[in-house]
């Protein structure tokens, strides 16, 4: 439920800027000969003609819209460019769109915080640049106003057609305005000049809205499009919202927003307004409340997150119709397909971003052949994420067997899965001083045993550096005495007594592990590392071994050794590597039991 949220001591200058049609935008950059012809970008599915994602404002004009079919649009608009999205693991792949979305970011997070909210949209703090501008160069001061701004479309202010930019003018040059509108002048000019440069740089076009508050610049921005912006003075707010039905508003388009249409008859924000906030509390407890009776005044608290890149990453299919998945395998073949992208993605993020996610949630839309009980939604189901392809596909598998057993109960019927998809998320950027294990192994010709090294929870980073490296203990070979040699000469037993003298250490060989400072750089190790690494075990346990040479270091230690309080405070994913590699591995018993208790116990010995 919505809680509303501390509003800000000061006025805010807030802008959400929403690409035009972005989709097709993209397409005509790649082809311009479908500029200005009636388009749409249609996502991949041989259904009818497929669904179409993006509708170009000269097939708006003939009655196309975005809920249709391609076969539909097409009967509707015969001319139409239908353009496919490009295809990868027989799903949509929108990685190019990704792309030229974070084209049109990096320009317009110059001017501000930036809160990159979708692929084709943007929210921006613009109130320091503002401030800036009201302080430098006031827009009642100035010979010339940036033309494009002009051509703002201002909420409340009354004008004639033939004089509209000469009255936008006049308002944004108030000398008498309040501080408020002052402050909303100089960020309808910066976003005006912002919209420019994404046209000039990208070729893409854009509108915005610009409020006090990120609920505000949301609702406008759309008003008037393509390639316009629309500003909402605080004058304007009550007028706006009075008539604007309850649906639109951001988190009342579902179950919400029903409730209050059915149990207080409330159809638009002003029949909102005739309740109290007391009232309001009493029906929805008193945060949402509370939030519900300011947002019907355009209250919002809610801040610019200041976030270029992504919350997640998500991967979904959805198979319509008689495309439904109805057994595990096929269900299995588009998990694994979907897990590879999201893999990529994920691994891409940590590369590029050094962020790492930690959760990996599986969802999926399903119905039974028993309609009885087919209200019941299939559960979403979640797992700490381990990286790689594979370990991603098995888990996310798990997750959708344990969610079937909870969707169908103990019933053995019939189902057919509609849509499906996973995602990661909890993503944080990795500790400053933190890595993967795997940077600290060195050279290829560090052996590492598995049952030292698991580092399945984790990524690798190869980008990072390896001044400091982790590596097992120095085998010891089993060499024979000058004695034993005599003894045995080039009898075969001496392998069979070598042998067991290296199984005898095979224990101790396996708890050993030993930190070296490398030579690799000519310059002092870096003491930050040097101390990040010294903090895995306890300082006071290490053991000094090995040559005192300038060139390296060496310390021993046991994993019993390792003090857990100093694990504790390590970063989740530095414990769970730790973990990893310290615990010994199960081993399997090669041993033949026999069926009978008898076998359990050795026989005993005959006296005498």
């Amino acid at each position: 439920m919505p809680v509303a949220r501390p509003e800000p001591q000061e006025p805010r200058v807030i802008a959400h800027v929403d690409m035009d049609c972005f989709y097709v935008q993209v397409e005509q950059r790649r082809n311009p000969e479908l500029r200005g012809q009636p388009t749409a970008v249609v996502q991949y599915n041989d259904w009818k003609g497929g669904g179409l994602i993006a509708v170009s404002y000269e097939a708006r004009k003939f009655g196309v819209k975005r809920s249709m079919r391609g076969d539909e649009a097409k009967m509707v608009c015969p001319s139409i460019n239908l353009v496919q999205v490009p295809v990868a693991r027989d799903k949509a792949d929108l990685n190019f769109y990704r792309s030229a979305g974070s084209e049109v970011v990096a320009i317009l997070s110059t001017k501000g915080k930036c809160e990159r909210a979708s692929i084709d949209e943007v929210y921006l703090d613009l109130t320091d640049a503002a401030k800036e501008m009201l302080l430098e160069s006031p827009p009642e001061l100035s010979e010339l106003i940036f033309e494009e701004a002009t051509k703002s479309n201002i909420l409340g202010l009354p004008f004639d057609v033939s004089n509209r930019e000469d009255s936008v003018r006049a308002w944004l040059c108030r000398a008498d305005a309040d501080y408020q509108d002052k402050l909303l002048s100089c960020g309808a000019i910066i976003v005006a000049q912002l919209r420019v440069k994404v046209l000039e740089e990208t070729q893409f076009t854009c509108s915005a809205g610009i409020a006090h508050n990120k609920m505000l610049a949301k609702l406008v921005s759309g008003m008037h499009k393509p390639a316009q912006q629309t500003v909402v003075p605080s004058s304007a707010v009550q007028d706006f919202l009075v008539s604007l039905p309850i649906k639109k508003m951001k988190q009342l388009g579902g179950k919400l927003g029903s409730s209050l249409q059915d149990d207080l008859g409330v159809n638009t924000v002003g029949d909102l307004l005739s309740f109290t906030e007391d009232k309001l509390q009493e029906y929805y407890g008193v945060n949402t409340g509370t939030w519900l009776w300011k947002i019907a005044r355009g209250i919002s608290g809610e801040e610019v997150e200041d976030r270029l890149l992504p919350k997640s990453h998500g991967c979904g299919k959805t198979f319509p119709g008689p495309k439904a998945l109805k057994n595990n395998a096929s269900v299995k073949t588009w998990l694994d397909r979907l897990c590879e992208e999201l893999s990529e993605r994920i691994q891409s993020d940590l590369n590029q971003n050094k962020r790492i996610a930690q959760t990996l949630t599986l969802y999926a839309r399903a119905c039974k052949k028993n309609k009885s009980d087919s209200i019941k939604k299939f559960p979403s189901k979640s797992c700490p994420l381990r990286y790689g392809t594979v370990k991603i596909q098995e888990d996310a598998m798990k997750l959708f067997e344990s969610g079937l057993h909870d969707f169908l109960g103990f019933q053995n019927t019939k189902w057919s899965i509609t849509s499906l998809s996973v995602s990661a998320s909890k993503i944080f950027d990795i500790p400053i001083g933190t890595s993967s294990i795997l940077r600290y192994i060195k050279g290829p010709n560090s052996t590492v045993s598995p049952a030292n090294l698991d580092c399945s929870s984790l990524p690798e980073d190869p980008s990072l550096g390896n001044k400091l490296y982790i590596a097992p203990n120095h085998e010891e070979h089993c060499e024979p005495s000058l004695s034993e040699k005599e003894d045995y000469g080039n009898n075969s037993n001496l392998a069979k007594q070598c042998q067991i003298k290296e199984e005898k250490k095979v224990s101790k060989k396996l708890t050993e592990v030993k930190i070296i400072l490398g030579p690799e750089s000519s310059s002092e190790p870096n003491k930050a590392e040097e101390h990040k690494a010294a903090q895995y075990v306890d300082r006071n346990k290490f053991n000094t071994a090995g040559s005192n040479s300038a060139s390296s270091s060496t310390w021993m230690f046991n994993v019993e050794d390792i003090d857990p309080a100093v694990v504790e405070e390590l970063p989740p994913e530095i414990q769970r590597e730790i973990h990893g590699w310290i615990r010994p591995p199960k081993q399997s018993s090669s041993k033949t039991r026999g069926s009978t208790i008898s076998s359990y116990f050795q026989p005993a010995k005959r006296s005498g």
